[in-house]
This record gives structure tokens, sequence and C-alpha cells, in this order.
């Protein structure tokens, strides 16, 4: 399948993988000392309220929310806003667009007719998510887990085969969830290369804007012909199921929308915490020990480490759309929040030793998937991403360590989905 295509212009987009590093001082984002801590100007910020004001780069104020509590009240409240159509996020400005918001009125949208419903409020919200829930349930994520399983273990099997090294990342980390998303969507076997190359680009800080673009557009051809082709043959797969179920019926842009979200919510962030969670295992043995003197410890693991490593570092926003009060601050109407969800993980009123990894922790509320109406969708997906991935690697590779110093493992500081670049390891 070749691909070629073109996006509308009148709905958001899903942000560079680079742009809110853009937005923020480098202490807010880049991590020092234990790589799998929250930046240190996060940190410092911890104990000075659970609301606070913060500086954008472009010129705009937003408030950083660091408190778990107050975290679920703007990401359940109806009057904060996802619609970045309707609503101005200071996160998605540029520095003259914030410039010229005093004298610019926000657009008046009657409808939406894109189908990036992550970036919508209900009843918009509603009609595009509702059909999607019967494909996430616990239920079909198990049914898949033979298949995930296959897929783990193949690509352990290469790396023993290929010698006794390997690059975690795209050995491992990154053809799990990329593979997952294929079967949902129901990219053909003679495709799914292509697919991979195409996504892994997008996705990808280190090649150029001009080419993410590319192979953005080039991924978007490609969706909307898997779109015609599941319109002239419908098989067992979530995109089939869209395309002839949904009801009201969907058009091929929001279809397109549809499975651009799915991909860039599901693919980078599972293999960014399955390279991250390794890594964090590998640096924590006592941590790692008690998992493999007790496999029955796996969901918990998942668990602890979602909430640890926190790899969403401040993508979360929310715009006021009226006065409101959080945690005895007042929020003027139009101001952006922004969740600091490393740190909201990490709030000690929740948490005793917060900034320690216990796998034998007490399986908690932690909002590494959100809350809300925007709860991820597929966070049991993601779960069983994770503890098969996990589970089958360090059951087939008892020996499994780290090729370099830790020092020397190359972070994703400049990213939005916080993880490492590659994670050389060794099980000779």
């Amino acid at each position: 399948m070749t691909a070629s295509g073109q996006r509308s212009e009148t709905s958001p987009t899903m942000e560079s993988p680079t742009a809110m590093r853009r937005l923020l001082s480098a202490d807010m984002v880049e991590r020092d000392g234990c790589p799998f801590d929250p930046p240190p100007g996060v940190r410092e910020r911890r104990g000075k309220g659970s609301v606070q004001p913060l500086k954008l780069l472009n010129g705009a104020s937003g408030w950083l929310v660091t408190g778990l509590d107050e975290a679920r009240t703007v990401l359940s409240d109806v009057r904060f806003s996802s619609d970045r159509v309707r609503h101005r996020d200071a996160t998605q400005l540029q520095a003259h667009e914030v410039e010229q918001m005093a004298t610019t009125a926000a657009p008046e949208v009657e409808s939406r007719t894109d189908g990036m419903f992550v970036f919508m409020d209900p009843p918009e919200h509603t009609r595009l998510r509702r059909p999607l829930t019967g494909w996430f349930t616990v239920r079909r994520m198990r049914a898949l887990e033979s298949r995930i399983r296959e897929i783990a273990v193949e690509h352990i099997e290469a790396m023993r085969a290929a010698g006794a090294e390997a690059d975690l990342v795209p050995a491992y980390a990154l053809p799990i969830p990329s593979l997952a998303i294929c079967e949902l969507l129901g990219v053909d076997y003679a495709d799914r290369a292509e697919f991979q190359e195409r996504t892994a680009i997008a996705l990808n800080s280190n090649t150029s804007d001009d080419e993410r673009a590319r192979a953005g557009l080039e991924l978007y051809g490609f969706i909307q012909e898997l779109v015609a082709a599941k319109r002239a043959k419908s098989a067992d797969d979530l995109l089939s199921g869209l395309v002839h179920d949904a009801d009201p019926p969907l058009t091929d842009a929001q279809l397109v929308d549809v499975a651009l979200v799915l991909l860039g919510a599901g693919h980078e962030t599972t293999a960014n915490m399955l390279g991250l969670g390794t890594f964090a295992l590998l640096e924590n043995p006592d941590q790692l020990a008690a998992l493999r003197a007790d496999p029955a410890l796996l969901d918990n693991t998942v668990e602890e480490l979602l909430r640890y490593l926190s790899i969403i570092q401040m993508g979360v926003s929310r715009v006021a759309t009226e006065d409101i009060t959080v945690a005895g601050v007042e929020i003027p109407a139009g101001s952006t929040m922004i969740i600091a969800t490393p740190e909201v993980n990490r709030d000690p009123r929740h948490w005793s030793d917060p900034d320690r990894l216990d796998v034998r922790r007490s399986r908690t509320s932690h909002l590494a998937f959100g809350h809300g109406v925007h709860q991820c969708l597929g966070q049991q997906l993601a779960r069983v991403e994770m503890q098969v991935g996990l589970g089958e690697l360090f059951t087939r590779l008892p020996n499994l360590r780290l090729a370099v110093p830790a020092d020397q493992v190359p972070l994703r500081n400049e990213m939005l989905i916080f993880g490492v670049h590659s994670l050389p390891v060794t099980w000779a």
C-alpha cells in the first residue's frame, strides 16, 4: 500500500514530539541525577502549593497543577475545556498569537467536523469516543494478549539469534505496541512494515521537522487508503467496526483522525514505558529481584512503574471557561491549566516515600492514564502490553543487564513523552 494524503487545516493536530519542550525552561523538562525523578524545576515546587502560576516561553501565563486531588478536579470539572478549536490553550500558541490575544476574539465554531476527540468536549467527544469503548474492554484486551505474547517472544528470539546485545528500544519496545495497533486497526500483514516505518519517523524527534511532516502526511494517506479498503471489504477489526457500525456514521476524515489519535496515544506511550520501565528495574535490582522471586507481583509492578515514571511530562492541559477557584486559588476564565503528571503521581499526601520505586506498594489510583471523560481509552491494552512485555523479557533473558553505564543511556529530555532514545542491553 503506498500512501499520500493531505490533512484538513481546520482541525487541531497531535502535538509535535518536541512541542512542549519549546515552551518550558530546561529545568522544567530535563531530568538530572536520577533519570526517573521529575525534573528539578518541578521537584523544587513541591510544598509550595498544589496550583502555582507558570510562565511559558511563548510569553503566555498559565497554572501548573502539582497535587493529585487538584489534578482530578481540573480533569473532571466540565468548566475546564479540552476543546482547542473553541478555546485558546496557551500551550498551543506562538509568541505573536499570545500578543494578539487581548485584541482578537476566540473563533466561534458551531460544530466540529474533525475526529480529534481528545481535543473535544462532550457531546462531540462522547459521540466519537462511544463507538470505541467496546473495542478496549478488559475481555477484548485479554483476547489480544496471546497475540501480544507471540509478538514479544518473536522479538526476544530475534534478539538472541542476532547475538548477545541489542538496543531494546527498536528491537523490542517499539514493535510490541506498533504491531498491537496493527492488529486492532486491521492493517494487512503485507503493509505492516510500511506502517511501522512511517509511524517511527512521524514520532521521532531525531528527524527534522520537514521529515516528520512528510512522514505524517504519508501516514495520513496510508490510513486514508486503509479506511477505503475497510469500506470496500469489512473485517473483524476496530476500523471496520467504525466504518460500518458507527451511528451516526463517521466521515472518512473523522475516521482517519480517530485512527491517528489511537496511534499517537497508544504507540509511543507504551513503547517508552517498556524501555524506561526496563531501565528502572535494572537500576533497582532489589525491586527486580522481588519480581523475579514472586511473578505474582507483575501486575503490581506495572502499576507502580506507571506511577513512578509518569512519562507524560506536561502534555495534559485544560482551559478554564469561567472564573473558578481551585485549592483556594482564583483561576480567571481563559486560563490554561497544565497538569504536572510526574509530580502529581508523587503527591506526598497520597503516597508515603513517593520518590521510591516499590513493586510491593499497595495498588493506588494514579493519574498516569488521566482522569475524567478523557481518561485513556487504551489503558487496559497498555497494561497488557507492559505485563506481557516485561514478564517475557525478564523470564526469557534472566541475565539481562545494561551494556553501558547508566549515565550513558540517552534520555528523551526534549520530548513531550519522556523515555529513553535507546537502551543498550546484554544478556551474555
